[in-house]
């Protein structure tokens, strides 16, 4: 038995070097929308039920499809107003189901990566053959629709397994280079880019993704109003914000169309978008961009100081 994860080392927030952002920026900000596909009647998966109800789920899935109907086109232009570019979380599926959300998401120059085939499918349970064509065909999808070589991952409904981290680099690697597969949103332990242990040996971040600020998080388990959830925003980005004068930081906002976009919602997230963009000295960006520019400048020296650190622990 594991004691943990093994995808990356202990790295004390303290007395890190110092990244700094373009143009000196404190911050940098992305917005991870996650644009997804469930299906009514999805295939069996024993380890999770995708519905609480029985057959027809229609309340669960006739929300999701307002999200995708309705709630996308109401968020899509709220980010345009404050010029946000997307970084969708994609269930690739949709690209046949709704090729007019990514043909829109195209025209604003959003990045796409990959949430799986359908947020219904689960990577429970699949042999590592089977997930690697998963993976494959979603990284291969988002090309053939988008013309971009996914560079990020969220596994399906945050299910995983032992091994897809290292798919993931390793099918993007295959199909398209180092442009592909380099960084993951599955881990929840910083608030910088970490580097990421793989069989490969290639270099991969992972890049925080909050739990903690996602809409569904917020609302679903939380049960917090959206005045508060738009408060929350604010104080996680001031806090960043502070921190990041002497070392640049993250903030992500994860969404959901058919949570954050309701109409008695918008309000308190746009408010906090206004906020958090208002400073000059925040990097409004997106996954793939942050992974890029960290792979680039600052990985090297990481992993530099992370094994000098270990080895004055004990860790090494």
């Amino acid at each position: 038995m594991k004691e943990d994860p093994g995808y990356y080392d202990y790295w004390p927030y303290e007395n890190r070097p110092k990244i700094q952002w373009p143009n000196g920026a404190k911050v940098a900000f992305w917005v991870a929308p996650n644009i997804e596909f469930y299906e009514l009647n999805p295939p069996d998966n024993p380890f999770r039920k995708p519905w609480p109800q029985p057959s027809p789920a229609l309340p669960g899935y006739t929300c999701r499809d307002w999200g995708n109907r309705v709630g996308h086109v109401r968020q899509m232009e709220l980010l345009e107003k404050y010029g946000i570019r997307g970084s969708i979380s994609l269930s690739t599926a949709l690209c046949d189901h709704h090729p007019e959300i990514i043909e829109m998401c195209k025209e604003r120059n959003w990045e796409f990566f990959s949430h799986g085939i359908y947020n219904t499918r689960y990577t429970y349970g699949m042999t590592e053959a089977q997930e690697r064509e998963m993976i494959k065909d979603s990284i291969e999808t988002i090309y053939k629709h988008t013309n971009q070589k996914c560079a990020g991952y969220l596994a399906p409904a945050l299910s995983h397994s032992e091994n897809t981290l290292d798919l993931f680099a390793e099918v993007g690697t295959e199909l398209f280079g180092d442009e592909a597969g380099i960084y993951s949103c599955d881990l929840f332990h910083d608030d910088q880019p970490t580097p990421i242990h793989l069989r490969s040996g290639k270099k991969f971040a992972s890049i925080p993704y909050s739990l903690e600020m996602n809409d569904t998080i917020a609302y679903l388990v939380q049960k917090i109003t959206p005045r508060r959830y738009g408060k929350e925003l604010k104080d996680n980005f001031d806090r960043l914000y502070a921190e990041g004068a002497e070392n640049g930081t993250i903030m992500c906002i994860p969404t959901h169309n058919y949570q954050v976009s309701n109409a008695h919602r918008i309000k308190a997230y746009e408010e906090a978008l206004e906020y958090i963009t208002g400073h000059s000295d925040v990097w409004v960006t997106t996954g793939k961009e942050i992974a890029q520019y960290f792979l680039d400048n600052y990985y090297d020296m990481a992993m530099v100081d992370i094994k000098s650190k270990n080895k004055k622990y004990g860790n090494a």
